[in-house]
């Protein structure tokens, strides 16, 4: 009797301690999640303390975001003539500095001795890499991808070389200064293997652990490496698809994404994005994504709609 009262006093024990983890792990989430993206509504983090300017291969909702916040902006992409009217428009609303760099990240490394030269002697204390690139408008096998010998590279080109790189010329100042952020764009369909947009997902998990091991290698030198993760934003990448309760606007998404700096080095970027995760861990987990036959009904699918990813 003395065993079996001992034993069950043990699983009580065991129980309880298993129900505690839970709790806290529940309660601790739930406390990151408020300070993340409503109290970072009221109490935004200044970025003018990492330094004058940001350097940006950005939408312009995004770069508008900075100068907003007080910043002077480097924008670099591939078309000039969208570059300077995007600055125009942000030395005259915002009375912010601009720089414009023209350069196709998709090119690879024989860009950046340029993009050096041009940055030389501007203080970068906010670096947000954003370029990115996809593929198709629809779900697609490896094989199956339009052109591939050419797209496959430009891909990687665009959304790892470019951050690796961009990081890599950047970040020696920031150490210098001791104070820097760096901004890394990741996606949702990093967060679990997604079949059919394979080089895509594949190419912004690399995002998210190079952004994350990043971090934990020089935060204790004053630098933050933040990973954003969105879900779906309304964007040319995405077809312009119009904004509705799962999808965010291009400049909603970068207001809300700006305040989570300074409450979280990994984040969804806004907290519709942050829900959608949760909600699609748990009912569509890697497990369901990888089997024969939801992998057969999403090329179903692929028949008859074109789909597009963040």
């Amino acid at each position: 009797m003395a065993e079996t009262d001992g034993c069950y006093g043990f699983l009580c024990f065991l129980g309880g301690c298993t129900a505690l983890y839970f709790l806290l792990s529940w309660s601790w989430g739930c406390w990151k999640g408020f300070k993340s993206y409503l109290l970072s509504k009221i109490w935004q983090t200044d970025v003018r303390k990492f330094g004058q300017w940001a350097g940006k291969a950005a939408t312009p909702d995004a770069a508008a975001g900075l100068a907003r916040r007080g910043l002077d902006v480097v924008l670099i992409s591939r078309s000039g003539e969208k570059l300077r009217s995007v600055a125009k428009k942000i030395e005259s609303q915002y009375g912010r500095q601009t720089r414009v760099i023209q350069a196709d990240f998709s090119e690879g490394d024989s860009i950046y001795p340029a993009i050096a030269q041009q940055l030389k002697g501007l203080e970068i204390g906010v670096l947000v890499n954003n370029v990115g690139m996809t593929y198709a408008g629809k779900l697609v096998h490896f094989l199956d991808v339009p052109d591939p010998e050419q797209t496959i590279t430009k891909v990687i080109n665009c959304n790892i070389l470019s951050v690796t790189q961009m990081s890599r010329l950047i970040l020696p100042h920031m150490v210098e200064r001791g104070k820097g952020l760096i901004i890394n764009m990741s996606s949702e369909t990093a967060s679990q293997p997604q079949p059919l947009i394979t080089v895509y997902s594949a190419t912004k998990i690399f995002v998210t652990y190079f952004s994350r091991c990043l971090h934990a290698e020089y935060r204790s030198r004053g630098i933050t490496v933040q990973c954003v993760s969105p879900f779906v934003v309304s964007t040319n990448m995405t077809y312009n698809i119009p904004v509705n309760p799962l999808v965010v606007s291009a400049a909603s998404f970068a207001r809300d994404a700006l305040n989570t700096v300074g409450y979280s080095s990994f984040t969804s970027g806004c907290l519709t994005h942050a829900l959608q995760h949760i909600a699609l861990s748990i009912i569509f987990p890697a497990w369901l994504r990888l089997s024969p036959f939801c992998l057969r009904r999403m090329e179903k699918l692929c028949i008859h709609y074109d789909f597009q990813t963040v």
